[in-house]
Order: structure tokens, then sequence, then C-alpha cells
């Protein structure tokens, strides 16, 4: 279970609901944010880092600038090749974004289901479009976009997905904590992390 950021939409100050998110079970966090000042969003991955210290967690960072960690998330656009760090993903929508991916260590696939926050990518995949995703990519496959309940996490755990990435039903929460620790059973439940 991945949780992506998103500050505008988050009811508390990310820290606290990535650390609620993390006490639920959320052990990957990709910060986005990427509006923010070089130095704020530093800061911020100092913070959210810290939070994650204790689990074993990862903080990927959305863009090519790690902020002096060691894990990135790229866009579909680039760049390519990717930057030399020890974690590297890419976002993808369809097969030819799927098609151009190299060395990453990972893609999201997107959206999976209908979403508030990027609706602009499309037709929601559905599980079907996902699995045919999964089929055609040379990297493991995240599920992202509308996931909100158990069984849309059954469904993309059963399309073939490794992982499964959440924004909005995270950063909209009222309680993060419950709905993470929700989704993560989901996600153990659906044999989750076993491929």
């Amino acid at each position: 279970m991945v949780a992506f950021t998103d500050r505008r939409v988050a009811r508390r100050p990310l820290p606290e609901v990535v650390a609620a998110a993390v006490a639920g079970g959320v052990r990957w966090v990709v910060l986005r944010e990427k509006d923010l000042p070089r130095v704020e969003r530093a800061a911020l991955a100092a913070d959210l880092r810290a939070v994650l210290a204790g689990t074993g967690g990862t903080l990927v960072v959305a863009g090519p600038d790690p902020l002096d960690g060691t894990a990135v998330h790229l866009s579909a656009a680039g760049p390519y090749p990717p930057p030399d760090v020890p974690l590297v993903g890419r976002s993808c929508h369809d097969p030819i974004e799927v098609g151009r991916l190299t060395t990453e260590d990972y893609a999201t696939c997107s959206p999976v289901y209908p979403t508030r926050t990027k609706p602009g990518y499309g037709p929601p995949l559905g599980p079907g479009g996902l699995a045919d995703l999964v089929r055609a990519s040379p990297v493991p496959v995240l599920a992202l976009g509308g996931v909100e309940a158990p069984e849309q996490v059954h469904a993309c755990v059963g399309a073939g997905a490794v992982g499964v990435a959440v924004l909005g039903a995270l950063m909209r929460a009222g309680d993060p904590a419950t709905v993470a620790a929700t989704l993560v059973g989901a996600f153990t439940a659906a044999g989750g992390g076993e491929r």
C-alpha cells in the first residue's frame, strides 16, 4: 500500500496525515507537492522520512530530484533515461507509456477508477485495462486512481498489480489510520505482496 500526498486536499497537516496512514500500515509514501520551493519541499521530505524512520518505510519523491533521498517517481513525460538513484518509479496511463519503460523499478498505472484528483487522464482503465497494462509492463505495476474500498483493492490485486497506491481516500479521510488499515488489510487478504 502506497500513499501519495496532496496537501491541498488533506484534512490535517501533511505530516499528521502521513503519520496516521503509517500507523495504519502504509510503508511507502510518494511526496508530490511539486509546486513548493525546493527548500520547503526538502524540509517536508525530511519530516516525512522521520515519520517513516521507525517502520522501515520508504519516501519516494515525485520528480527527478530525490531531495537528499534515494527514491524518485517520474512522470510519463520524462526524464529519459531515469536518474541514477536506487529506486525509480514512473507514472503510466496507456500502452504507449508502458512501452517506454526501461530501467525503472516499478510503474504506477492510472486511473484505474474515476478520480477527483487527476481527472484529465482519460477514461478509467478498470480492472480489465489495468490487467492489460500489467501484462505489457516490463516492471512491476502499482494500481493508482480512485481506489477507496476493499473490493477495489481486491480487483487491482486480481488484475496483477503488486501494490495499490492511494491518494484521495487517505488525504480526505477524517481517520486516515483506519482507512489505511482497512485498505492494507484488504491488500493482504487479496494475496497482495506474494508475487
